[in-house]
């Protein structure tokens, strides 16, 4: 199964025997709760869930967005009407970052049926999909989370990754150079991590590049699918963007593991290694 897929492929899975549970994300660093905006237009059918509170555990030594309990995700994703042999599709507002973060969560958690509406619900209004305000109750889904489905990373497996792997951070440029760090304790990366802003994986409408040119994109940073390829790691501030990178890595064919913790609980510790300018050292 793809990791992906289009508005147009959506609504003829809709329209299908077997339509696939669906799952609101909107999201906005630092910005308004999304659930207004998904109370007056969502895809019809579609389900709510709050990143913040939902898709994540409390801010602390963990990081910004650290993993939620397992089971506490496998309720919110049974209230949301996800079941285990049940296809389910994600999206947001059209960046991409939130909805990543739910297919990661739901991939790594074990449902082997999960994809991305490419492109979000920018996409799906462009493509002429219809859009409700109707209040959405799903019947009770039997998603149970059975976690070690997608590769995941601490701080010291990071570290090691960068020695004897590739570990890319998905952050903007600016960030992984230590130019400026509107939001962490200190700004840089860690030693041996090689840039890779996410925003370089989709074009100008948001969507995710072909998987032959992010195949080029990510072999030139040292990640392939080769046989032989050296292991593979994402991170970025809180585990959010990185989640969008590991996604884009799956479209061009290459497994990655996630740093959930990322950026915010790397450099919350005074003791680790803090690396600035444009090199990995």
């Amino acid at each position: 199964m793809t990791a992906i897929l289009s508005a147009s492929e959506l609504m003829s899975e809709l329209a299908g025997p077997r339509p696939p549970v669906l799952l609101d994300v909107r999201w906005q660093l630092g910005g308004p709760d999304q659930r207004p905006a998904y109370e007056a237009g969502h895809i019809p059918g579609a389900v709510y869930v709050d990143l913040d509170r939902e898709l994540a555990g409390p801010a602390g030594s963990g990081g910004r967005h650290p993993l939620p309990e397992p089971e506490a995700f496998g309720a919110v994703m049974r209230r949301a009407g996800v079941s285990a042999g049940a296809p389910v599709v994600v999206y947001d507002g059209g960046l991409g970052w939130a909805a990543a973060r739910a297919w990661w969560l739901l991939r790594w958690t074990g449902h082997a049926e999960v994809r991305v509406l490419d492109g979000g619900l920018a996409a799906w209004t462009a493509a002429g999909g219809a859009v409700s305000a109707a209040a959405v109750s799903p019947a009770e889904g039997d998603f149970k989370p059975t976690p070690g489905g997608l590769g995941l990373l601490d701080a010291d497996g990071a570290a090691a990754l960068a020695r004897e792997g590739v570990l890319l951070d998905a952050r903007a440029g600016e960030r992984y150079r230590g130019e400026v760090e509107p939001i962490d304790r200190v700004g840089g990366h860690i030693p041996g991590a090689v840039s890779a802003p996410t925003t370089e994986n989709v074009g100008a409408d948001g969507r995710f590049l072909p998987g032959a040119e992010l195949r080029a994109r990510f072999a030139g940073l040292g990640a392939t699918a080769e046989d032989g390829g050296r292991p593979v790691g994402v991170y970025c501030g809180s585990g959010v963007s990185g989640a969008h990178e590991v996604l884009a890595l799956e479209v061009a064919g290459v497994a990655a593991a996630l740093y959930a913790g990322s950026w915010s609980e790397w450099s919350a510790d005074p003791d680790r290694p803090v690396a600035t300018g444009p090199l990995p050292r």
